[in-house]
């Protein structure tokens, strides 16, 4: 190739000449196979009829003032250009001449030249086992760098970087490389620079770790070749402390951590040359948690269900989540994150061994001390109850298990409660009578009460009866009435004497017990019962005598008009006696302790019936049949004896109580009369006119008993003067002439007429009266009777029928016409 001024002409043979026939006619083309900083190497196109190819150079900034060129056969369709300057951006153009030296076809491309080359790598430094730091200077217009990488064991690699420093990485540990650079911009890269050497450190250890114990930790790892020494840093999370430890070992145990804390352990390999090698990642081993204190167990409730809560005291310092594993040797277990956690289920009277175990991703802690936990004591059983007379009640069981102390709960049916705590099998309260009483046990130790047992239903025996009254109602009946007492159902009253038992029963607080003996001590006792405690037999008796026996035999005998003896058979051990004679006047009584008494005082005309009673303190016999009894009737209080005629009386008498019969006497010397009758009055005839009469009477009773009753005498009326005449005398009178039956009283004449009547009287001793102005020519009734002391007229005598006959204006003559009785 020639090449003009400033030019250099370069020939270069492709390495593929292509050689046979032409392609079908197209446009040449022209690509860059390569740059360097003074070189480039173009490809083209074979083009037909092409004699050889021409290459011009032009810089691109100004592309029609080409630099230089370069000639090729036709055979060649890759050719370089040389002598270029370092990192300008040339414009390349291709031309296919003919034989002539036109162009058939021509075509350019654009390119860089690569920059010139680096200085040699100024710093080489490890980072860590794979890779190394390069450090070098920067070249203007490369876009960036190609680091040549090769060791003696055969290993080239060429690694594009962009900056520096950089890293070179993936490389062997401890091994030695030979670096150099080139830089490269968009024509190609510059040649390498001068080598330099580096070496790789150890690689870093493999760690593993554990935590045997909560105190410490085990660091291992494989064994690194070339290594001669081995540091640990271990540094605790949250502090500042930072430990070293060296070993030529591979492996070391660290001990004298804090439990349950997190480590982070780092370690590395040192060299034969002393140079350390790269340090392992950060190994965050936490030590085992510490061991659980301070466990607390206690009872708790659940759904009904008992369970077991075991707690436990936190550590402030520990790192990370810890689960606690909670056993019982009762093969219970639970699982926590938290300070407790819960056995379940749990039964009465068990003995648990519970240890509680922290964990952490290290392992578990050591088991925290046995903690001995008894439950809660199972219910008593066997509950059982005494009652005694003293109104106390025991109540025993069973002892239980692992029990401190026992409270029993009694509640009485009237909703009154008591309890009693103890620490022995038995508890003795106030129990009352009639009460239902609902008694149960619990147990208690110190993880809480058992469960609720059975409770035990017992009823005392009903109260005793109070206000017990016993009463005689009748001769041989006591009533007997109580107050309905607590808890009794049903009340058995038994009486009792010397001879026989009588038996009522009754729900009611009243019982009568008859047909008893009379005059007898009966002991009763009221006795309450129910069916589910009996009856109550430790009531008291009551003391009650029955009445006396009712007197036998009563006999009577009337002592006189007023007063009666009465008897009887007397058969009670100690009575008073009473002797009662009733009638319509009332009771008349006597009293006495034998046998006989006296009744007196008894009125007339009474009847009575008599019977006896006897009483005691405890009451009063049945009275003794009784005997009728009449006193003597009664005397009339008032008997009148009114004289009907001369010869006549009328006797008249008031009402004698008792009186069924009379027999009335008048006697005199001159003669009596005698009437018997059953009336009030009765008429007496055969009287003789003045004379004084003895009145008595005989009043009988319907028995026949008789009262003599004696009267007042009585005198019967003046006799009435015989031979009345009448005499005419001077003038119109007329003289009343009789004889005198007697000289001791007076006499009155009565004249009467239709229209005129006349009256004259005659003292004691005299036998006439003189009547004057009588009217003659009228029938005149004339009487003439003697006048009582009283002066009043007897009215029983005869009237006298007189005509009065004028003579002139005088009186005529007087005839005398008969007698006539008294109207």
């Amino acid at each position: 190739m020639t090449c003009g001024p400033y030019m250099e002409y370069h020939t270069m043979i492709s390495s593929s000449v292509l050689i046979g026939p032409a392609a079908t006619e197209s446009a040449i083309q022209v690509s860059v196979f390569s740059a360097s900083s003074k070189t480039m190497i173009l490809r083209w196109t074979r083009y037909s009829g092409a004699s050889s190819y021409k290459i011009s150079v032009a810089p691109k900034s100004s592309p029609s003032n080409p630099i230089a060129f370069a000639q090729f056969g036709p055979n060649t369709v890759m050719g370089s250009v040389n002598s270029l300057s370092p990192n300008i951006n040339y414009v390349f153009t291709v031309k296919a001449l003919d034989n002539s030296q036109g162009t058939l076809s021509a075509a350019n491309v654009e390119s860089s030249t690569a920059p010139e080359t680096m200085e040699p790598i100024q710093t080489v430094k490890p980072k860590d086992s794979r890779t190394l730091m390069a450090d070098f200077t920067l070249k203007s217009g490369a876009t960036h760098y190609i680091i040549r990488i090769q060791n003696s064991n055969g290993f080239y690699r060429e690694d594009t970087v962009s900056s520096s420093p950089t890293e070179i990485q993936s490389l062997t540990p401890y091994t030695e490389y030979t670096l150099s650079i080139m830089a490269v911009n968009s024509g190609g890269r510059s040649q390498p620079s001068l080598p330099v050497t580096a070496m790789t450190v150890l690689p870093p250890p493999q760690l593993s770790t554990s935590s045997p114990t909560n105190d410490s930790i085990v660091v291992s790892w494989p064994p690194i070749a070339h290594a001669v020494q081995y540091t640990l840093s271990v540094y605790k999370f949250g502090s500042n402390t930072n430990m070293k430890h060296n070993t030529s070992n591979t492996n070391l145990t660290i001990s004298g951590l804090d439990a349950g804390s997190l480590y982070m352990i780092k370690g590395l390999a040192w060299d034969p040359e002393g140079r350390q090698g790269e340090g392992s990642l950060h190994i965050n081993q936490t030590t085992r948690p510490p061991t659980p204190s301070s466990v607390n167990v206690s009872v708790v409730m659940s759904n009904d269900v008992a369970e077991l809560s075991v707690s436990w005291e936190l550590e402030a310092e520990v790192f990370g989540s810890i689960e606690y594993f909670v056993m019982s040797d009762q093969n219970l277990t639970c699982n926590s994150t938290s300070s407790s956690c819960t056995l379940s289920p749990v039964a009465c009277g068990e003995v648990h061994v519970i240890q509680v175990t922290a964990s952490n991703q290290a392992g578990p802690s050591f088991p925290s001390s046995p903690k001995v936990f008894i439950t809660f004591p199972c219910p008593p059983e066997s509950l059982d109850l005494v009652e005694s007379t003293e109104g106390n009640c025991t109540l025993t069981w069973d002892t239980v298990p692992h029990a401190d102390s026992y409270v029993a709960f009694i509640k009485r049916s009237d909703g009154g409660e008591e309890t009693c705590n103890t620490t022995s099998n038995n508890c003795t309260y106030h129990c009352q009578c009639g009460y239902t009483y609902l008694m149960s046990v619990l147990a208690f130790n110190q993880a809480g009460a058992s469960p609720p047992g059975k409770t035990l239903n017992y009823t005392t025996l009903p109260c005793c009866p109070e206000g017990v009254s016993v009463s005689l109602v009748s001769a041989d009946t006591l009533e007997i009435m109580w107050t309905a007492s607590r808890g009794a159902e049903l009340y058995q009253t038994r009486a009792a004497d010397s001879s026989e038992v009588i038996l009522c029963n009754d729900t009611a607080p009243v019982c009568a017990l008859s047909d008893l003996s009379c005059d007898s001590a009966y002991s009763v006792v009221v006795t309450p019962c129910n069916e589910i405690s009996g009856c109550n037999l430790a009531c008291k008796a009551h003391t009650k005598d029955t009445a006396p026996c009712m007197p036998m035999n009563l006999m009577l005998n009337p002592k006189n008009s007023s007063c009666v003896s009465v008897s009887w058979a007397a058969n009670n051990r100690a009575a008073t006696y009473t002797a009662s004679a009733m009638g319509d006047d009332g009771k008349h009584t006597c009293t006495t302790t034998g046998n006989s008494c006296d009744i007196a005082d008894l009125p007339c005309g009474s009847t009575y019936e008599v019977s006896v009673t006897a009483s005691s303190a405890a009451g009063q016999s049945l009275p003794s049949y009784s005997d009728s009894l009449e006193t003597e009737p009664c005397c009339p209080v008032n008997l009148t004896v009114a004289q009907v005629t001369q010869a006549m009386t009328n006797v008249s008498w008031s009402h004698a109580k008792g009186a069924h019969s009379f027999i009335t006497s008048l006697t005199s010397p001159r003669g009596h009369a005698r009437c018997h009758t059953q009336d009030s009055h009765c008429l007496m005839g055969c009287i003789t006119c003045g004379t004084n009469y003895t009145v008595t009477m005989e009043a009988f009773s319907h028995s026949g008993r008789r009262a003599n009753c004696t009267y007042q005498g009585f005198s019967s009326s003046a006799c009435c003067p015989s031979g009345v005449r009448l005499y005419r005398m001077a003038g119109n009178s007329l003289r009343v002439y009789w004889r005198s039956a007697g000289s001791s009283h007076g006499y009155i004449t009565e004249m009467m007429s239709g229209s005129n009547n006349f009256t004259c009287t005659a003292s004691p001793g005299e036998n006439s009266c003189d009547v004057s102005n009588i009217q003659c020519g009228d029938i005149y009734h004339v009487v003439v009777a003697p006048l009582t002391p009283e002066g009043r007229k007897v009215q029983f005598c005869p009237q006298r029928l007189y005509s009065v006959t004028c003579s002139d204006s005088n009186i005529g003559s007087v005839i005398y016409r008969g007698k006539r009785s008294v109207d």
